[in-house]
């Protein structure tokens, strides 16, 4: 009898566990306890289910029982919640949930991989035959066999992070309409406000409702069924379904009965070795606090690729006794929303303000590849870093294409400590389909670079108002045609190219915000102005851009 493996959870990290420990211990006797009926799904994919982009269903099952058993002789029982540890004993006992036994199991290494619940608010009618959330196969099941059962012409997603916004677009992709309600002043908390605005935008364009700044106050219901949503501000909105997409908190419930060590946020506390307080348990998944890469400091990162590999590295850990550090987490995500890209890692500027950290940030706009190449679409990239020593603290990119190799590059650079230099300095690959000798990801680096060094003074598009109540005078440095087409109040025009031969146009009391479409040129014209001794002239990243997306 070899070493008696129980994995408390499946999905990502309990059946990573369970199948890197087959590999390095033929022997070991491993048994899965899962509460759900499903062991292993894609739950990354069950949006795209609910819409009808992904049609057969049994391929969000990544894994059943009966293939984990006859591949991995892995013991697995789907219906079973464990309720109770015995550390003394070195036993788990819960209930088979088909049958309503009780069963009892013993560990030598136990790993705990429980996951995360949904945020359900302590309101009346979160228990209406047509509010739902969205976590498991169970729920997915549930929201399908709805809107196939019922004729369903509107629906409100109360939250407007990942999963919902996700959501919001499955639904309109099955004729839905939707409107979002978000507590917060922006969509996708991680992102900082100007990058959220993009996405804001986008959204709307596509005839979704966004409500943002008003939570959930309360559900108006008839008949066991809710018929309309009522907001903070007083605002009411009728609806045929409800998605309650407000967040998730980590299933910590066995680990605190059973007297294991929690974190401040409520996570399963572990060391750099994914053991909780007891040596002969550990945990990997949405349950547990992690140390945040940029910081060092404990956090929740629920995503699904540090829960694979933290699984693996737990179910090597607890068959092998051989001890290595989970690597560092920096939180590296991405969402589809309708046509954009939505991506970030490490810290935005507003988490590095709540740590404390005097973080800076370079904002630029380029086409993903050569913008004479056919097909050139544009991206906003923001990368946020340390002014003191240039190390790289994070990035958020939104686009349409050439998204995720871009935050993959960043992530890799947060991984290895790099700094703007760095990434100044990466050898990335170039063809015009793909992209530009000097890759967008060069040039925000290039930017950071020269604002780190005194070359330009810029300002974050938020700042906008509080530079014009200062007594900045705007100066649009745009072509005659773009300038017809509408610009920031107050601003004089002065292409950028007439700014030499027209510098003595502008006042000299006052300092000068100036301004192009994107910034490219507004960067060009604060260096020109530099130069002529208007050391008082300071860029606004984003430009008109931006502005127009401020004002939807």
């Amino acid at each position: 009898m070899g070493r008696r493996i129980v994995i408390v959870g499946g999905v990502g990290a309990g059946a990573s566990v369970a199948t890197r420990a087959r590999r390095l211990d033929e022997q070991a006797e491993i048994t899965i306890f899962e509460k759900s009926g499903y062991v292993s799904f894609a739950n990354c994919g069950l949006p795209y289910y609910v819409g009808g982009i992904i049609e057969d269903r049994d391929k969000l099952l990544v894994q059943t029982p009966d293939k984990l058993y006859a591949r991995f002789r892995i013991d697995v029982r789907v219906r079973h919640e464990v309720t109770a540890i015995d550390r003394a004993a070195k036993r788990v006992r819960g209930t088979n949930l088909a049958t309503g036994e009780p069963f009892e199991q013993p560990y030598d290494k136990l790993i705990l991989c429980p996951g995360a619940d949904a945020v359900v608010p302590p309101i009346a009618g979160t228990d209406a035959t047509n509010v739902f959330v969205l976590r498991n196969m169970e729920d997915t099941d549930a929201i399908y066999e709805y809107l196939a059962k019922n004729t369903i012409r509107s629906a409100v997603i109360v939250g407007a992070g990942f999963i919902g916004l996700e959501v919001a677009e499955a639904l309109v992709h099955r004729g839905v309409h939707v409107d979002v309600v978000e507590l917060l002043n922006q969509v996708m908390a991680p992102l900082d406000a100007d990058m959220a605005a993009v996405v804001a935008g986008h959204v709307r364009e596509k005839g979704v409702g966004l409500h943002l700044g008003s939570g959930l106050e309360s559900l108006e219901t008839a008949d066991g069924r809710v018929r309309a949503v009522v907001l903070q501000n007083g605002s009411r909105i009728e609806a045929d379904m409800v998605l309650l997409s407000i967040g998730v908190r980590p299933n910590s419930r066995l680990a605190v009965e059973a007297g294991l060590a929690v974190g401040e946020r409520g996570g399963i506390r572990v060391n750099e070795y994914l053991q909780t307080s007891d040596p002969d348990i550990l945990a990997a998944g949405d349950a547990i606090e992690i140390v945040h890469g940029v910081n060092g400091q404990p956090t929740l990162i629920p995503l699904a690729g540090p829960a694979n590999k933290h699984g693996r590295l737990a179910g090597e850990i607890a068959v092998t006794d051989v001890v290595r550090p989970a690597a560092r987490v920096f939180g590296t995500a991405i969402v589809k929303v309708f046509d954009l890209a939505v991506a970030s890692t490490g810290f935005s500027m507003k988490a590095a303000a709540r740590c404390g950290l005097g973080a800076k940030h370079a904002t630029i706009y380029r086409a993903q590849h050569a913008s004479y190449y056919p097909g050139a679409t544009p991206m906003r990239i923001k990368i946020v870093y340390d002014p003191a020593d240039g190390r790289l603290l994070g990035a958020q990119i939104v686009g349409r294409e050439g998204v995720d190799r871009r935050i993959d590059v960043v992530a890799a650079a947060l991984h290895f400590g790099g700094t703007i230099h760095d990434l100044a300095e990466l050898d990335l690959a170039y063809a015009p389909p793909y992209g530009s000798a000097k890759d967008p990801l060069n040039i925000a680096a290039f930017v950071a670079q020269n604002e780190q060094a005194g070359r330009v003074k810029q300002t974050d598009p938020a700042d906008l108002e509080r530079f014009v109540s200062q007594g900045y005078q705007l100066v649009d440095l745009r072509t005659a045609e773009e300038y017809a087409g509408g610009s920031i109040p107050g601003a004089l025009h002065i292409p950028l190219d007439d700014l030499r031969a027209r510098v003595d146009e502008l006042p000299t009391d006052r300092p000068l915000l100036v301004f192009c479409q994107v910034g490219e040129r507004g960067y060009v014209g604060a260096r020109i102005l530099h130069g002529l001794g208007r050391n008082d002239a300071v860029n606004l990243v984003g430009g008109y851009s931006w502005y127009k997306e401020q004002r939807p």
